[in-house]
């Protein structure tokens, strides 16, 4: 096993730190264009997960904006982190080593949060919430396609 065979793992991890739907939202979008990951992904395959996925990250880019949104790294900010991470980090992994992929997209993560949301907090404090939003999902979600489009594979 070597880092690089896990490098989408643990980049997915840093966009689930920045934005914890992206993931499970970038590949649900993949299992719509028919795209297969290298490690197992069950929920996705199911309707009310994949669009469940798609919603709640559509929801969360929206959510992000609002006064009373509350910071990445409350108690449920970060669990959702680690179960998207989790679960992404396994299914770009290689088959077999999806549970070295879901620790490193975890251990990615969660420290990750606490250094995004400083760099959102001096952006809000120089461009405002709105601005620094728009651009912070712009950057992450392409990030997480880009990931999600390189680690998986036509079907």
């Amino acid at each position: 096993m070597s880092i690089r065979n896990l490098l989408s793992s643990a980049l997915i991890g840093a966009v689930a730190s920045a934005r914890s739907m992206t993931p499970m939202a970038t590949l649900a979008a993949a299992r719509l264009a028919h795209r297969e990951t290298p490690g197992e992904l069950f929920l996705l395959d199911r309707p009310l997960f994949k669009y469940g996925a798609l919603a709640m990250g559509a929801g969360e880019l929206a959510g992000d904006k609002m006064k009373t949104a509350p910071d990445r790294t409350v108690f449920l900010g970060l669990l959702a982190r680690v179960a998207s991470a989790g679960i992404a980090g396994s299914a770009l992994a290689p088959k077999g080593q999806e549970k070295a992929g879901a620790a490193l997209a975890v251990a990615t993560a969660v420290p990750l949060a606490y250094l995004t949301l400083a760099g959102r907090k001096r952006a809000m404090a120089k461009i405002g919430q709105t601005k620094s939003g728009l651009i912070e999902d712009a950057l992450i979600v392409a990030a997480g396609a880009a990931i999600v489009a390189l680690a998986t594979r036509s079907s």
